[in-house]
């Protein structure tokens, strides 16, 4: 061993060609050999574009944390519950997840969710991803959204909780990164938060 740490990544389904279609295709997982991280992706698109979430992928990866990539079926637009107005619909199907999804996504310890720049679809799409599967959650996103946001929508979150009536998720968002820009290159600054949140949470949810 020389300081390094070998990471075994079953490449992604893609293009019905099963394994190793290599490409960030919508609805492909490339998976990890520890289910440590799941960074969830929204589907390609010419709204939504995966740099970011790669860029990400690789610098966790070379901290040593195990990531694997789940590219979502269905992305663009805002589940039917969110706000209804043209801008927040975006382009493209209704976001959802299938069942091979919830269940891709529960057997990771933590989830990273990369959402984008609009407030109704980084909430809301939160809120659909977090109701279906228990598991802490960080997000990363451009607009600068907090705790209270996430909170006043019914979501579980470290430091702010609904009222227990109001709970409408099983999982938790625990730390929020925001200035990741979609399409853009990854400061720094962004990933070195993202690795600090990543490392805080873990040892929290053995």
């Amino acid at each position: 061993m020389f300081g390094r740490e070998t990471q075994v990544i079953d490449c992604r389904e893609g293009m019905g060609l099963g394994r190793g279609g290599g490409l960030a295709q919508r609805g492909t997982l490339s998976e990890t050999g520890r289910p440590d991280v799941i960074a969830i992706a929204m589907s390609p698109g010419r709204r939504h574009i995966t740099k970011p979430v790669c860029e990400i992928t690789h610098g966790l990866r070379r901290e040593g944390i195990q990531v694997s990539v789940l590219v979502l079926e269905a992305g663009a637009g805002v589940p039917d519950e969110g706000p209804s107005d043209r801008m927040a619909k975006g382009y493209g199907p209704k976001f959802g997840l299938t069942q091979k999804e919830i269940e891709q996504i529960a057997r990771h310890r933590v989830a990273l969710i990369h959402l984008g720049n609009i407030d109704s679809h980084v909430i809301y799409k939160t809120k659909y991803v977090l109701r279906y599967v228990d598991i802490p959650a960080i997000i990363a996103c451009q607009n600068p959204v907090d705790f209270e946001d996430f909170a006043k929508a019914g979501i579980k979150t470290r430091l702010v909780m609904p009222m227990d009536k109001d709970i409408d998720t099983q999982g938790t968002v625990m730390e929020i990164v925001t200035g990741i820009t979609r399409g853009v290159t990854c400061q720094r600054g962004s990933l070195n938060e993202l690795v600090k949140a990543i490392m805080k949470t873990i040892p929290q949810h053995t």
